[in-house]
């Protein structure tokens, strides 16, 4: 009786996840991104701080874009490097060329935040493109690739930013982690359910940033100048996804697994935040799967009903598996087919653990 009560648990987890999969994840993989029809001034920001060796690197590349007209605005926040010195020799020789300085973080605000609010105040024009200082686009075609985003009343455009492959089973962890987040919200966005995006690779107006009170809701909270400026943004703005490989910014990944857990708690902290009901599509998802191994492990040292099991097992990888695949082959991501399963049990009971960790040690730092 108890291995038919688990047995149906089991089901009931692979229901969850087959729903995701059908009604979320393959649609995804045929989404296709809309060409632009108007070349419309952008202002390209990038907050650094003590970033001269990732800005030596991804500045050039932001100023050799295809595009008609941009500005490339980067906010120097409390650097005591070079680049204070870079950043203004690039702004004698490019007249695209701005730069904010921020000498000191007024007390109690987040310091990336509050830096990101000065550039776009100071920002030129109306629409906005963001990435991180250590993030690379893909091609000269990523700001006109982006605001292909912004058709007929769209105001937020939200892209992908795939992490690099390195050698080394935490790089295939990680690249995974970031693919099977994508999936998740960029999914839910083209459904018209947007809840997050990637400060990596994000797009919006400034009016929608000021007819949304910017970053006032979350302005003392480590994180979330992405994710939870979008939770906010969505109650009166129409989002977009862009996902053609153009488009993509990319970023070299953590080398440690603690420094990398250390990442990852910080963005569930700010995950705790997120409206009610996509926490709970989240909390669906993720929880089905965690469920789906804990319940699969102890069927299996039951020993009994093995052949049942082995069918629900195998319907569910099939399934999900072929959608992840079906997904990171439209991303262009490469994905290791051979790791999957391993890569499946790791990613979602390391999410347990971090989850545990996150409501029992609260305090996160950004830098």
């Amino acid at each position: 009786m108890i291995t038919l009560v688990l047995l149906a648990l089991l089901g009931i987890c692979v229901l969850v996840q087959l729903y995701f999969a059908l009604v979320y994840f393959f649609p995804l993989s045929r989404h296709q991104d809309p060409a632009i029809t108007q070349h419309v001034p952008v202002s390209v920001i990038v907050a650094a701080h003590n970033e001269q060796d990732n800005l030596f690197e991804l500045l050039p590349m932001l100023l050799d874009q295809e595009y008609p007209e941009f500005e490339i605005l980067v906010v120097n926040d409390r650097s005591d490097d070079d680049t204070e010195f870079y950043l203004y020799e690039l702004e004698k020789q490019f007249p695209n060329f701005k730069v904010v300085t921020v000498k000191k973080t007024p007390e109690y605000l987040n310091s990336k935040k509050y830096a990101l609010a000065l550039g776009i105040r100071a920002a030129t024009y109306e629409r906005m493109l963001f990435t991180d200082a250590d993030c690379r686009p893909y091609s000269t075609k990523w700001i006109e690739k982006m605001q292909s985003g912004y058709v007929t009343g769209v105001d937020l455009v939200l892209g992908y930013s795939p992490y690099a492959q390195l050698k080394g089973f935490l790089n295939h962890l990680i690249r995974y982690e970031t693919l099977l987040t994508a999936i998740q919200y960029l999914s839910q966005a083209n459904k018209g359910h947007a809840y997050m995006g990637v400060g990596r690779n994000l797009s919006y107006t400034k009016t929608c940033f000021f007819r949304n009170k910017g970053f006032a809701s979350h302005i003392k909270t480590t994180g979330g100048d992405d994710d939870l400026f979008v939770r906010d943004a969505v109650n009166n703005s129409k989002v977009n996804i862009v996902i053609d490989k153009e488009a993509q910014t990319w970023s070299i990944p953590k080398k440690t697994f603690r420094e990398w857990t250390t990442q990852k708690r910080r963005h569930l902290s700010a995950g705790k935040q997120y409206k009610a009901n996509d926490k709970r599509k989240i909390g669906a998802f993720v929880i089905s799967n965690i469920f789906f191994y804990v319940l699969a492990i102890i069927l299996l040292v039951i020993n009994s009903h093995l052949a049942i099991l082995a069918a629900i097992v195998g319907l569910r990888y099939i399934v999900m598996f072929s959608a992840y695949a079906s997904v990171a082959r439209r991303l262009n991501d490469k994905l290791s087919l051979f790791l999957l399963p391993v890569l499946d049990i790791v990613y979602f009971f390391n999410y347990l653990f971090l989850g545990i960790s996150v409501l029992l040690y609260k305090r996160i730092r950004w830098k």
